[in-house]
């Protein structure tokens, strides 16, 4: 059994580049303190993961008895 691979155009490639890109800048935009990871699998872009850290401010003084 062999699998078939979709063939694509490049007005296809070019869209699915810009959907990723735009998927970038919103989570950039989106995002305050954090890292975003891309996963390519077979040289395409398959999944895009954000994590994102929440800062708290203290002083230090609130702590001091």
């Amino acid at each position: 059994m062999s699998l078939v691979q979709p063939k694509f155009t490049q007005e296809n490639d070019e869209a699915v580049l810009i959907a990723i890109a735009n998927a970038i800048s919103l989570i950039q935009k989106q995002t305050g303190y954090g890292s975003v990871e891309i996963t390519v699998h077979d040289g395409r872009v398959t999944q895009i993961e954000r994590r994102e850290k929440v800062r708290f401010e203290t002083k230090s003084t609130a702590f001091k008895k």
